[in-house]
């Protein structure tokens, strides 16, 4: 069962976030297209160079199983400042689709844009107190209905693995964490 997976990246965002969501979900099989808000290639937060398979605007019309989106400042307020990417988030939400996203990204991008209301989350600390509802803010990692939330680079494996748990079943993030020597 082949899925889809949409990871949105700007400059500015965190790569190790970026990175841990891209390479686990291809371990599992998921179809991962990285797009980038602007230019192809971007410059994460701390220097590392990436780049995107396509422009953002490329995928727009485009149907996904997940959308997924890194943190990382200022890369969160430019995946925030994406009328595109808004777009098709919202069309995610409405059509039940999963979307997900770590560090800044929920309460930057997710709160911002409404797609948190009703739903516990969790982000970077340093963010929590622009959550509506912080009651899950402690938490490494958070599922409520179709949204996937987490805190940063040191929940970024714990999150990805998620992922491929919601998409996948937990067999197969079981099959993607061993060889990877996760717990």
């Amino acid at each position: 069962m082949s899925r889809s997976v949409l990871v949105p990246i700007a400059d500015g965002i965190e790569e190790i976030e970026a990175v841990c969501i891209i390479d686990v979900l291809r371990r599992a099989g998921a179809e991962v297209t990285v797009a980038a808000v602007d230019q192809l290639q971007i410059r994460a937060s701390r220097g590392v160079n990436l780049v995107a398979d396509c422009h953002l605007a490329d995928c727009r019309e485009r149907t996904y199983d997940m959308i997924a989106l890194p943190g990382g400042i200022p890369g969160a307020e430019k995946l925030r400042n994406s009328d595109i990417l808004a777009s098709m988030l919202k069309r995610q939400q409405e059509k039940e689709g999963w979307y997900a996203a770590i560090c800044a990204s929920p309460a930057v991008v997710f709160e911002h844009h409404g797609l948190l209301d009703g739903r516990r989350a969790t982000c970077h600390p340093a963010f929590v107190d622009r959550l509506k509802n912080a009651s899950a803010a402690e938490s490494r990692v958070v599922v409520d209905g179709r949204c996937v939330t987490s805190r940063g680079p040191g929940s970024a494996l714990e999150f990805a693995l998620k992922l491929v748990a919601v998409l996948f079943g937990e067999k197969k993030a079981a099959e993607v964490a061993a060889p990877m020597v996760m717990p």
